[in-house]
């Protein structure tokens, strides 16, 4: 007789912030097979984030899209409200949503600077602190915080990209301390160089500065670095809190 296959998060309501494409499209699916019902988030690509409900759908699991800008602190609570009313109360969340708007400092405007740290920064705020609700009643959660290396080594040309993703792992830090009592834990994943829209607009030279710096010689793919995270959010790794897993080919190794 064949054995029941395990499913590490059946059970579980996950919520991916930007998960029409790239990184977190990757994520949703992976925990979709990992067992969990999960939440499609999006701002721009409503038909990208519909296909990804349906291959969530087609592993057997339940997925709803939502359309939402969370660094709006009112559209994370319409959020978070459709969630818990048509799949349950979040116990899983990623925080992916995330863009970059690169300048040097010099001609980087202020508006540059804070938009790019509310969609980066403050979006993992307010979906966190709305997730945690449910997560302190069920007292187990897991919150996984998409950085970067650029907020380990900084990057020239994204003062603001490389701040919002530093600040990142310090709200990554204090949640872990906050919420260790509780069954709750917080991890980042820093991707290195991954080939995606948001990476589409680097010139050739950037990436072929970027590979020249990553010791296995060759790019990340969004499935990699999904793969990390889906062991984060799943019940054995259950003792991993307030760190930060570098998926970047070796590119941050001397940190």
């Amino acid at each position: 007789m064949a054995r029941e296959q395990h499913l590490p998060l059946e059970g579980k309501i996950a919520l991916v912030t930007g998960s029409s494409q790239g990184i977190g499209r990757a994520v949703a699916l992976r925990l979709a097979q990992a067992g969990a019902d999960v939440a499609v988030n999006y701002y721009r690509h409503a038909e990208a984030a519909e296909e990804v409900r349906a291959q969530i759908e087609a592993l057997g699991r339940r997925a709803i899209v939502v359309q939402a800008d969370v660094s709006q602190e009112e559209e994370v609570s319409r959020l978070f409200e459709q969630i818990n009313r048509e799949l349950g109360p979040v116990t899983v969340l990623v925080n992916n949503a995330g863009t970059t708007r690169d300048k040097l400092i010099l001609q980087m405007s202020l508006a540059d600077f804070e938009d790019i740290l509310n969609i980066n920064l403050r979006s993992a705020f307010l979906c966190t602190r709305a997730a945690l609700r449910s997560m302190m009643k069920a007292r187990w959660g897991r919150i996984v915080n998409v950085t970067s290396v650029a907020g380990l080594l900084g990057n020239a040309g994204q003062a603001n990209y490389s701040a919002s993703k530093a600040a990142l792992i310090a709200l990554t830090l204090s949640t872990a301390r906050e919420m260790a009592s509780r069954n709750i834990t917080a991890n980042a994943v820093a991707p290195g160089f991954v080939p995606t829209e948001l990476t589409s607009k680097l010139t050739e030279q950037q990436r072929k500065q970027m590979l020249d710096l990553t010791p296995l010689g060759r790019f990340g793919t969004p499935e990699e670095v999904a793969a990390t995270i889906c062991f984060l959010c799943s019940p054995e790794a259950g003792y991993i809190t307030g760190q930060v897993i570098c998926v970047d080919g070796g590119m941050a190794m001397h940190i």
